[in-house]
């Protein structure tokens, strides 16, 4: 039997996937940056099922070479994959000239780089019929000012998959990106969800049914799937909304927001 594969399974919304995918009798691999956190899962999941079959690797998404300890220690134990679950993300919101080279070159690797490279290679050692679900965002829908890196490569994750959906058709791969609006998965995104009132209570989901949903959307083969009708109604909004409008009012939301959980 071929594994799920998630990225990102240590937090909110990788759990979530973990557990939703555990209730099927998936075998489960995982990864994540911290070998601890990773362990704990593990062995909070199989407290649920002590029949649960569950590799993990800890591994820095942003290393070329850590990514590729990962893919060795997945060819010497000859696994195969049913699924490829992209959750790992940064989030860094801040004005651009207020990172660093380092933090641009991080977010890069790992929200388009490594989920690319990664995808790419699990493609390779995947199982019949596989399924791909990966996490992009709302906020790649438009240009985000003071959240431009971010929306940057999430809008480059929607089309690539999207693309993707189309060339893999044929080989009965089905894939599904994933349009979240706010998910309250850690302190600092939770009183930011607080902060917004009526709109950041009307567009947030949780994890769980992130998770559920968007195996349902995949199981559909749907191409692009966003979470909950008021997101749904706001993604309508901003394509017919005129840009400078748009971008006007994202430019005052955000401008006064930072955050850096990385």
């Amino acid at each position: 039997m071929a594994y799920t594969f998630i990225s990102g399974a240590t937090g909110g919304i990788g759990k979530a996937f973990c557990f939703e995918c555990l209730k099927s009798g998936d075998k489960l691999f995982l990864t994540g940056r911290s070998e601890q956190k990773l362990l704990e899962l593990s062995k909070g999941l199989k407290k649920i099922n002590s029949d649960a079959v569950i590799e993990y690797f800890a591994c820095d998404l942003s290393s070329e070479v850590s990514r590729a300890k990962m893919l060795e220690f997945i060819d010497e134990k000859g696994l195969k994959f049913k699924r490829i679950i992209n959750v790992a993300g940064v989030d860094t919101q801040k004005a651009f000239t207020e990172y660093t080279p380092e933090k641009v070159q991080f977010q890069l690797r790992v929200n388009a780089e490594a989920t690319v490279c990664l995808t790419h290679a699990l493609l390779i050692r995947r199982d019949k019929n596989v399924e791909i679900v990966t996490i992009s965002s709302m906020s790649g829908e438009s240009p985000m000012p003071y959240f431009a890196l971010y929306s940057a490569t999430k809008a480059m994750l929607t089309n690539f998959f999207t693309s993707l959906h189309y060339e893999l058709k044929k080989d009965g791969v089905k894939v599904t990106v994933i349009l979240p609006g706010g998910v309250p998965t850690r302190p600092d995104i939770i009183e930011e969800i607080k902060s917004q009132g009526l709109w950041g209570k009307l567009s947030a989901k949780t994890p769980e049914f992130i998770a559920r949903k968007s195996l349902k959307a995949v199981r559909k083969n749907k191409i692009k799937y966003i979470p909950g009708g008021f997101n749904k109604f706001l993604n309508f909004v901003m394509k017919i909304a005129p840009k400078k409008i748009v971008l006007s009012f994202i430019a005052r939301r955000w401008k006064k927001h930072s955050k850096d959980a990385f």
